[in-house]
């Protein structure tokens, strides 16, 4: 896993995942959050986001969190590894609602300063629609997708903590076996 796209539904988890995941395998993340929002809830140009989005492609190791249909197969095209956070829409509205409540008044880390966290009619809607209006064409995608790329489908919150678990376990055992040996 050097360049990895991680995909889900808005509260699913993505940015958190990215997070945990980029510490264990010292991987830097990018944030489409953070690159598509400027200061004051101003969208960026979509040619800007894609240059921003092929500047980190130039890299050999990166993790990108987000969605944003618009540019989704930019990254997936480009990536080795997909994860996609495939919860149920209760979990995700409740991941969205404690994300809100959380750092209410307050930008979030994965967030341009100057965005205070918001939650919108618009954006619970599509939480609410996302599994059958956006899911079946990105399985799709995905599973012609599964011979030259790794996608891993996770499903669960205990999914999630079970994969960053085994993460760490390979990355301790990598680090182990590279490891000098004493003489």
């Amino acid at each position: 896993m050097n360049k990895i796209a991680v995909i889900g539904c808005g509260g699913a988890g993505k940015s958190n995942l990215s997070i945990k995941l980029g510490k264990l395998i010292s991987i830097p993340v990018h944030h489409l959050d953070c690159m598509f929002w400027k200061p004051g809830w101003i969208s960026t140009d979509r040619n800007e986001f894609v240059k921003l989005q092929n500047d980190i492609f130039t890299n050999d190791h990166w993790i990108i969190d987000g969605n944003y249909g618009g540019t989704m197969d930019l990254r997936l095209e480009q990536a080795d590894t997909i994860i996609f956070l495939d919860l149920p829409t209760i979990v995700c509205i409740s991941g969205a609602l404690r994300r809100y409540f959380k750092y209410r008044n307050a930008t979030r880390p994965d967030m341009t300063e100057g965005n205070a966290e918001r939650i919108t009619l618009e954006f619970l809607k599509y939480v609410w629609t996302y599994r059958t209006k956006r899911q079946p064409p990105i399985i799709e995608k995905l599973k012609n997708m599964t011979k030259e790329k790794k996608v891993i489908i996770l499903n669960t919150r205990q999914e999630i903590a079970s994969f960053l678990s085994f993460t760490a376990k390979k990355e301790i055992q990598s680090d182990v076996a590279k490891a000098t040996p004493l003489t």
